[in-house]
């Protein structure tokens, strides 16, 4: 058994696909992943796999071909873009006599690069514990080493696996219920988001169509905002200022083909700010080839989250990467709104701020109601809005005129006491059979 080295940065890319070509995106993602990751590519290999090997994924002579590339190369590390079992990468590592990671690895390192709040800490090494703990099973030959022996010591002892297994099960249940306290407080800091009444809405999309860049044009923040995968990991939340009224803005993880499922399961509490939203905005690179690809991929994992069936606002972003494109907002009968715009150049962000305002209904209504004497809690809470603009009083009670966002009228209307404000809603056009 050779020695696994801790060095790997120059890395050599194998691509296994089954049949007809191999897909260039799958390519230009992966090795995207690695220079996120910090490698320098050595070199890209495909591996036709008809029939995977059990023990190792490729054929003897691939493997030889990957070996004999290593050496010339110098590479020191083995990314394979496909989700290994612990046999084969312990068998690939064991024969190429290098680090060997596949996809899900690969990915727990950028998070675990990228993550800096405590909860995102938390949450990837608890993901990576949980995939260490799979690399355990039937591991390495020196952890069967019994440690009795000694004085004191004798007697059948644990093997050190088993000791490693047992400190590993310990520490994924002391991260779970700091995990359970952080998300407690999450829960707490949503309701009090719920109860301002604000509506919520959470950027979405694939990794690097420009959410963070987006983010920061819409609300002035200063988050993170690189031309790499994966740059950011932990959520940001803002405030920002609408025609009509004030919303809270979420900036989340971006979303990749065949992300882990244990990522999905360790980020559920980072990605409940997605699943809580009122509105999507479905952040899309525009001069992506495969960009429609991407939109069904982030829509699968929406689906996997329990976020499919929220309302979205598609963001065609980067278009100054588009030859002759132009702002716009396109509002298909049938389907999601679409805007066009390059969050870079603040070039369309006021389209993007109209569409968000007409799908929360933030639209302002101006009018006068009459609130009899028993409406004092009604006009008490058009005073906490700021809504009332002027009012007198007479004998059969208050003449407001009021200036509030739409959204506020529908809500207020349907609670108790608030039928006054039926009036000063707009009339549904009726259904002719």
């Amino acid at each position: 058994m050779f020695e696994r080295s801790r060095k790997g940065e120059h890395a050599l890319l194998i691509q296994p696909h089954a049949g007809g070509p191999p897909d260039d995106g799958a390519v230009e993602e992966f090795t995207d992943l690695a220079r996120s990751a910090g490698a320098s590519i050595a070199a890209v290999l495909t591996a036709r796999i008809d029939r995977p090997n059990p023990s190792t994924l490729i054929g003897s002579g691939k493997l030889d071909e990957v070996k004999a590339a290593c050496e010339a190369t110098g590479a020191d590390l083995v990314l394979v873009n496909f989700p290994l079992s612990p046999g084969q990468e312990r068998n690939l590592e064991k024969f190429l006599e290098r680090r060997v990671l596949d996809r899900t690895g690969l990915i727990l390192d950028i998070f675990a690069q990228r993550a800096h709040s405590h909860e995102g800490k938390l949450q990837v090494e608890l993901a990576q514990l949980k995939h260490m703990a799979t690399r355990l099973v039937r591991g390495w030959t020196h952890l069967e080493r019994q440690r009795g022996g000694s004085i004191g010591l004798r007697g059948p002892g644990e093997t050190q696996l088993e000791t490693d297994r047992r400190l590993l099960q310990k520490r994924v249940e002391q991260l779970q219920k700091r995990l359970e306290k952080v998300e407690v407080q999450r829960t707490q800091m949503r309701r009090a988001r719920v109860r301002s009444e604000l509506p919520r809405v959470a950027l979405v999309g694939y990794t690097n169509a420009g959410k963070s860049t987006l983010f920061n044009a819409l609300t002035g923040a200063q988050a993170y905002a690189a031309d790499q995968l994966f740059a950011t990991l932990d959520p940001t939340v803002r405030r920002i200022e609408l025609p009509g009224g004030g919303v809270v803005l979420a900036d989340t993880v971006g979303f990749v083909r065949d992300l882990p499922h244990e990522l999905v399961a360790a980020f559920r509490s980072t990605l409940s700010e997605a699943r809580e939203a009122d509105l999507l905005l479905h952040v899309i690179d525009a001069a992506d080839p495969l960009r429609e690809e991407r939109i069904a991929q982030v829509d699968e994992v929406l689906q996997a989250i329990g976020a499919g069936d929220i309302p979205q606002v598609l963001v065609f972003n980067k278009i100054d990467r588009i030859e002759g494109a132009q702002p716009r907002h396109d509002t298909p009968g049938e389907g999601n709104d679409r805007v066009w715009l390059s969050a870079r150049d603040d070039n369309g962000l006021d389209l993007l701020r109209l569409a968000l305002a007409q799908q929360l209904g933030l639209e302002r209504i101006v009018g006068t109601v009459h609130l009899g004497e028993h409406s004092a809690r009604l006009r008490s809470r058009l005073h906490a809005l700021g809504a009332i603009s002027a009012e007198r009083h007479d004998e059969t009670g208050w003449h407001v005129e009021v200036d509030m966002a739409l959204a506020d009228v529908r809500r207020l209307a349907t609670q108790a006491g608030g039928h006054a404000l039926e009036s000063l809603l707009p009339v549904e056009p009726q259904e002719h059979w």
